[in-house]
């Protein structure tokens, strides 16, 4: 039976325009985007095939290639998705009057960061009222890590005439847990940056949880 056969409060877009996107399962979510199944398969099947394949949403839409079975058209779509999201979150961060809460900043950083096979080191640059001035992704590595030189983040800071920075770095592993050397790179990150009078306010680990917080931890 294909999705028009189907009673309309049960298919994917009219359950969506009737009670929201929220109500969806991700296999509806993805139905949505494919836009059709295949011979013998609906859309939403197709999506749980997909997901089922990949093992969760996340693995699925972090594949840096179309998984078999999804169109070039339907994977552009999926792709175009993801990024609107984060561009939203990064138009809701700079629309902000400031940034006063960790919860804020780690969302979107982990946004940002968590697709990646390998390490990333970003920083998020403030303004005096920790009003955010900009986003930078400043080093990359292999899948054990990123090189971090305090130099040119201390340079990236005299470039925005930043007052305050918030780091973060994500571990490909998943496991958000800092390491000794990120640990070691945060003391050196802080006390670099209170060379030109700017603040360290946090340094973010990002993996498959909850992004870990090293001020929350005392370590900043």
């Amino acid at each position: 039976m294909s999705i028009r056969e189907w009673p309309s409060q049960e298919r994917p877009r009219e359950k969506l325009l009737a009670r929201g996107p929220g109500v969806l399962s991700d296999a509806e979510l993805l139905a949505v985007f494919l836009g059709s199944g295949r011979r013998g398969k609906t859309a939403v099947d197709l999506g749980r095939d997909l997901l089922a394949r990949a093992g969760s949403l996340k693995t699925l839409l972090d594949a840096p290639q179309g998984e078999p079975g999804i169109g070039s058209v339907a994977w552009c779509r999926l792709c175009a998705a993801l990024e609107l999201g984060k561009r939203y979150l990064d138009a809701e961060l700079r629309s902000s009057t400031a940034l006063t809460s960790p919860t804020d900043s780690a969302r979107y950083l982990k946004s940002r960061l968590a697709g990646y096979p390998y390490e990333v080191f970003a920083c998020l640059f403030l303004d005096n009222r920790h009003r955010v001035i900009a986003f930078e992704e400043l080093f990359r590595g292999s899948i054990d890590g990123a090189a971090v030189h305090p130099r040119e983040v201390v340079r990236r800071c005299l470039a925005h005439n930043a007052a305050a920075v918030i780091a973060a770095h994500n571990h490909p592993s998943g496991v958000a847990e800092p390491s000794s050397a990120d640990r070691q790179i945060t003391t050196r990150l802080r006390d670099s940056l209170a060379l030109v009078d700017v603040r360290l306010l946090d340094h973010f680990v990002i993996g498959h949880g909850e992004p870990t917080s090293l001020a929350q931890r005392g370590w900043v």
